[in-house]
């Protein structure tokens, strides 16, 4: 079993204690405040009321023995640097770090920090591109200028055949899978898995495309 710790237990650590407790792993959930802990405590393994910029209570829990540690302290930055060094100092296997700013960042990055979680960042982002584009439900950024999105069906591609539509030579996309509503009532899909050139596009489809921005652009534009 993979045993994980996340430090501070605002919304952001929270759902994640709570996620990666729901699947299977060990989690030790650390805040300095006892009402946090108490709200954690039925949801994950071990939850801890401490102050995670003192090293000798992070080494009283081992928590150098911990397969990773997220450190998502979000209101205090001079704590979650503080908490990051120890971490460091104790040799800690994997740290992974929140940054609210790019400024913040850029100092967890001069520390050696390489895994940078930055979720107002990313929020940001995802729901500046569905507001511009209906179309788009979801959105993850690539290196070198990818992304995956879910979109639905454009309206010009509705009953038309993966084959027939040519994703792949016309616009440099990658169709990944396609999610089929399941239940119309609850908003249910699924996922048909590998799709073949055969599959028919349905009103209400969601398409996952992976590929370069301007080309899904081009894709939902020239299709709807």
């Amino acid at each position: 079993m993979k045993k994980f710790g996340v430090i501070g237990l605002g919304q952001f650590g929270t759902v994640i204690a709570r996620a990666l407790s729901a699947q299977g792993a060990e989690v030790m959930a650390i805040d300095n405040n006892e009402d946090h802990v108490e709200n954690i405590k039925d949801d994950v393994a071990h939850a801890v009321a401490l102050d995670a910029t003192d090293r000798k209570a992070l080494e009283g829990q081992n928590v150098q023995e911990l397969d990773a540690v997220v450190v998502a302290i979000g209101e205090d930055f001079e704590a979650l640097l503080m908490t990051t060094v120890q971490l460091m100092e104790m040799k800690v296997n994997r740290i992974v770090a929140r940054a609210s700013t790019k400024q913040q960042r850029m100092i967890l990055e001069k520390l050696g920090i390489t895994e940078i979680l930055s979720p107002e960042e990313e929020v940001g982002q995802t729901f500046a591109k569905m507001l511009i584009n209906p179309n788009i439900k979801s959105f993850l950024a690539l290196p070198d200028g990818y992304e995956i999105v879910e979109i639905e069906t454009p309206r010009k591609v509705i009953g038309k055949s993966i084959k027939d539509i040519d994703i792949r030579q016309k616009y440099g996309l990658n169709l990944i899978t396609i999610k089929m509503k399941a239940d119309e009532e609850k908003g249910e899909y699924h996922i048909v898995g590998v799709p073949k050139p055969e599959t028919k596009l349905n009103e209400g489809n969601i398409l996952i495309i992976m590929g370069k921005h301007d080309e899904i652009e081009k894709f939902v534009q020239l299709n709807n």
